[in-house]
């Protein structure tokens, strides 16, 4: 199985961040998890890393999951700002929108952005982490 080196988990939800984690480790897909809790953090976390600012405490994730309900800055929110940033190395970040909700509207708005290439409900698992690598890494 091919590893990347960082997954970033964008999700308010403590409990969800934990049950990802340990799934994210159990599947042996990646080297680190970095975990910010919206979008204004995962903003914040990208500038650094996509400037090389400190690589060790912000290395650059290969892939993104997005939780969409979040305050301060949803994740909605958090693409729009994204697609503003000016960092060629972006664009080698794959994100995936997680979510529980069952609303086809918010999958819909998803994938309207060229920038999401996945839509997967929660939770993570272990299948569908091998098979985001398999297909994109």
């Amino acid at each position: 199985m091919k590893q990347i080196d960082c997954i970033l988990l964008v999700d308010d939800n403590p409990a969800d961040n934990l049950y990802h984690s340990i799934i994210i480790n159990e599947s042996g897909v990646c080297k680190q998890i970095k975990i910010v809790t919206d979008g204004l953090e995962a903003i914040a976390y990208l500038e650094k890393s996509l400037s090389h600012e400190n690589e060790t405490e912000f290395p650059e994730p290969q892939l993104i999951f997005l939780d969409i309900n979040m305050p301060r800055m949803n994740g909605f929110e958090f693409l729009e700002s994204y697609i503003k940033m000016n960092h060629r190395e972006k664009k080698s970040i794959l994100i995936s929108m997680l979510t529980t909700s069952i609303n086809s509207d918010d999958k819909d708005k998803a994938l309207t952005y060229n920038v999401v290439s996945e839509f997967q409900n929660k939770p993570i698992t272990v299948p569908m982490l091998h098979s985001l690598v398999e297909k994109y890494f």
